[in-house]
């Protein structure tokens, strides 16, 4: 056979192989017909054939058909896939045709939505205007295959401190039927619905006085259902009561179980008969109406022996109204603030009952569980902010929070048996957007985001929204952002505190302890990524101006002029440059603020939604005009300085992008940390050494040794208990800071060694400095 006849058949075959492959194509406008019995289907399924089928207009320009006959997609329940996991999905692509498998209701719809994502459709395509870019077909081909299911069995958000934001957006602007307080079904069918993409299933209401409790507002619940959401409720209201909000309307004399015990069980008896037949995630036990200890019981036995007695009353209640087995109900306990000490104390708490550790507000996680904690059959959850309303000062305006402490705790958390219901305290929601999304994600499948890596998973998130190439750009920038508020966030740069009532120091605005060297660091380090944002603005296409507006923009921008304002308002207290230049830093933060709230093209889509001073707070004003006659703090003069991962010797694990310098290493229990090092002979030097704040994986200490050349200190704890002092600045800071003396002697070369006594110690930095 010639080399030409052989060469024509070699093309053939490959065209017929072509040919008979059977991808799922989908070209624009025509119609997609999906396979489902909706008459057997939960409604979660329903409310997600109905987004699918809104993306699929949105990117295609196609209807969707639903028919229980044939289908180009075809959707399916398997309680068996994936070894019988809950929410579990699977998808194929067999004979030209999209399989979609669920193990459960919710494993059938997040499947279906996985298509969206594929189809290019962001989970904040409304909540941040990401709208979809149009194509002329869509093709997954032959042979396609995708496994899910989640890492974390409940994954949802609070909506908290909602006085300023989502509830004036919600009742004054997206449902303005309602009278000024509620949060309405509109509102959160829209949550719901983000929940769904983010592939998440429980959500807390908002809950403060100003707000109308949810399960008193017409048509919440009915739209909770509709999306297969379990309603959960915070440390402070169990039963899916409000006490804060319902109380003084349902309720009988005081919130007190020792000496108005029957009162208080029929206001918890009136909720459960009411909701005994939607998904509710039960929180049980006791606290005051609002975010303070329990009236009635003084001391910590006390308040034991009546918490115990709620335990039983309340599981009395769900046996009787809504499952005779009340350990299949889903309950979960929350040993919050002052109720962690009582649990320590020797509570009992059920054995199939949720244990819901939290962290201290600011980011570090107060207690993992024991052996005996992780064995409970219960499992155990965790409750985490990356917003704050409270002492020693809030966090509720931009969203700051350093996803890379996020990953390096919650990533703990899983590892110390945290697996059971992971809640996220997103304030208003917007602009934490990015931190929910990474907080949802790691909850849904760890491993992924750990492949990802906190670098990769954001760059992913930023080239989904504005594309490759801007994205890669968007990157670094976002990730300095991050690492300048976590040296100080914008909240934090008045130098005050709040909820100190004893003084009124901390509500006057002060310098911040750093160097004129270290401010003009500062500022030059913010004018830099705020230059940056600005430039890739003007190359943003008009229909992602007010995506970007959101995401990148008003956050990075708003905490630069915020830093602005207060450091040029602290050099002009000592006539280094004048008050105008602190004042123009507020005109700009009040004129960005303004147009996000009235957006460049979404019609004021997101008016009333941003303030950028909540609780009216003295950090906000612009700096009232003052003199100091006091001089600027010197910068010390350093001999050598490291942060973690500058160790050349030693056994250790980076923390990708935690520290001043992004450079933070968890060490290892008695496993000795090395840094070298050279200077001229003196007496003795000053060893600084910075930790971050955490809290003791186990037990009550946090101890390390330092050792310089053949001299070691005694052994130092860094340890907090509760509010104290310390703790305030640590984290404000976020740094737990020790100091001690050395002898150094007349030798040139130097060895310290950094040797942990407890496990997971996290080392920042090292400083070095003259005695």
């Amino acid at each position: 056979m010639s080399f030409k006849k052989s060469f024509w058949i070699v093309l053939l075959l490959i065209g017929s192989i072509e040919m008979n492959a059977k991808d799922f194509c989908i070209y624009a406008g025509k119609s997609i017909n999906i396979q489902c019995d909706t008459s057997t289907v939960e409604p979660v399924v329903k409310s997600a054939i109905r987004m699918f089928a809104e993306d699929c207009k949105d990117v295609l320009e196609s209807s969707v058909v639903v028919t229980p006959k044939t289908g180009d997609i075809l959707l399916h329940i398997d309680s068996k896939l994936l070894k019988g996991k809950k929410e579990a999905f699977k998808i194929a692509v067999k004979e030209g045709k999209i399989i979609v498998t669920g193990s459960d209701n919710h494993g059938l719809a997040y499947g279906l939505l996985e298509i969206s994502r594929l189809l290019g459709v962001s989970p904040w395509k409304w909540w941040a205007d990401a709208m979809p870019k149009k194509k002329s077909s869509f093709t997954l081909t032959d042979g396609y295959a995708d496994e899910q299911s989640p890492s974390v069995e409940y994954r949802g958000i609070f909506i908290n401190d909602e006085d300023w934001g989502m509830m004036q957006w919600s009742s004054l602007n997206y449902e303005p039927w309602y009278k000024p307080g509620r949060i309405g079904p509109k509102t959160n069918s829209r949550i719901f619905e983000l929940l769904l993409r983010l592939r998440a299933n429980t959500f807390w209401p908002a809950m403060h006085e100003c707000t109308v409790p949810f399960f008193l507002t017409n048509g919440n619940r009915e739209v909770a259902a509709q999306y297969g959401i379990y309603i959960g409720s915070s440390h402070c209201e169990p039963m899916a009561c409000n006490a804060n909000g319902e109380w003084k309307s349902r309720g009988v004399g005081e919130y007190d179980y020792v000496h108005n015990d029957s009162n208080v069980y029929r206001f918890w008896e009136n909720r459960v008969k009411d909701v005994a037949h939607q998904p509710i995630l039960y929180t049980i036990g006791m606290r005051g109406v609002h975010d303070g200890a329990m009236n009635g019981a003084k001391t910590l036995d006390e308040q034991r022996q009546v918490l115990e007695r709620v335990f039983k009353d309340q599981r009395q209640l769900l046996a009787q109204y809504v499952n005779s087995d009340v350990t299949k109900i889903p309950q979960v306990f929350i040993p919050y603030k002052e109720v962690l000490d009582v649990y320590r104390s020797g509570l009992h708490v059920p054995e199939d009952v949720c244990l819901m550790w939290c962290d201290d507000n600011y980011g570090y996680i107060r207690h993992m569980p024991t052996v005996e904690e992780r064995s409970r059959k219960g499992g155990n959850g965790i409750y985490y902010h990356v917003s704050y309303w409270g002492r020693p000062h809030d966090y509720l305006w931009l969203g700051t929070f350093s996803p890379a402490l996020m990953f390096q705790q919650m990533s703990s958390a899983y590892e110390n048996g945290i697996q059971k219901m992971w809640i996220l305290n997103v304030g208003d929601l917007k602009p934490a957007e990015y931190q929910t999304e990474m907080f949802l994600d790691m909850a849904w499948n760890l491993d992924r985001v750990r492949k990802q890596g906190v670098k990769g998973h954001l760059t992913d998130f930023l080239c989904r929204e504005f594309g490759d190439n801007i994205g890669k750009e968007l990157s670094p920038i976002m990730r300095e952002s991050y690492r300048l508020a976590f040296i100080r966030k914008p909240e934090f740069m008045g130098n005050t505190r709040e909820e100190e009532y004893h003084t009124n120091y901390y509500r006057i605005v002060r310098d911040m302890p750093w160097s004129l060297e270290k401010i003009q660091k500062r500022l030059a380090e913010y004018g830099t990524i705020e230059k940056n944002v600005e430039e890739i603005f003007r190359k943003i296409p008009n229909d992602q101006k007010d995506t970007y507006f959101q995401l990148v923009k008003y956050p990075v921008q708003a905490a630069a002029e915020m830093n602005k304002k207060m450091l040029f308002a602290q050099q002009a207290r000592h006539g280094l440059c004048s008050w105008e230049k602190s004042d123009a830093a507020f005109d700009s933060i009040s004129a960005l603020t303004r147009r996000y709230n009235t957006g460049f093209y979404n019609q004021g889509k997101w008016h009333r939604m941003m303030d950028f001073q909540p609780r009216r707070l003295p950090v906000f004003e612009p700096v009232e005009r003052s003199s100091s006659k006091e001089a600027l703090c010197k910068e010390p003069q350093y001999i050598a300085c490291f942060s973690g991962a500058d160790s050349k010797q030693g056994s250790f694990e980076s923390c990708e992008g935690l520290g001043y310098e992004e450079k933070a290493i968890k060490t290892k229990k008695g496993k000795k940390v090395r840094f070298d090092f050279e200077c001229d002979a003196m007496d003795s030097v000053v060893v600084e050494i910075r930790m971050i704040p955490t809290h003791p994986l186990s037990g009550n200490q946090l101890r390390f040794q330092i050792s310089l050349d053949k001299q070691t200190t005694h052994i130092i704890d860094y340890a907090t208990q509760g509010r104290s002092e310390e703790w305030k600045e640590n984290v404000l800071w976020n740094h737990s800071i020790r100091r001690v003396v050395l002898p150094i002697g007349n030798k040139k070369r130097h060895q310290l060694t950094f040797l942990p006594l407890d496990e997971g110690e996290i080392l920042d930095q090292i400083y070095i400095l003259k005695n």
